[in-house]
């Protein structure tokens, strides 16, 4: 398999996990991280370390909004348990 297309297929795979944990609020972070070993908090702090070893300006609470699909205190006042 080629770098490029390599590359396709796991940016393609995280959107698809990104829009499954967006779309299933009732899955908790502390569930995830029991269970996974990794929550949404995990993958936006991934998400903001690769942007920046790129040079790509993005701040903590960006990297979280495009984890969560909401700023964070939203999804928190509304989905934490």
């Amino acid at each position: 398999m080629d770098p490029s297309t390599r590359t396709e297929i796991e940016a393609a795979v995280f959107r698809q996990l990104r829009d499954h944990l967006q779309e299933h609020t009732e899955v908790q972070n502390l569930d995830l991280m029991n269970l996974a070993g990794f929550c949404r908090n995990c993958l936006s702090k991934w998400y903001l370390a690769e942007a920046q070893e790129r040079g790509v300006e993005i701040t903590d609470p960006e990297a979280r909004e495009l984890v969560y699909g909401m700023p964070y205190e939203e999804w928190k006042a509304r989905y934490q348990k």
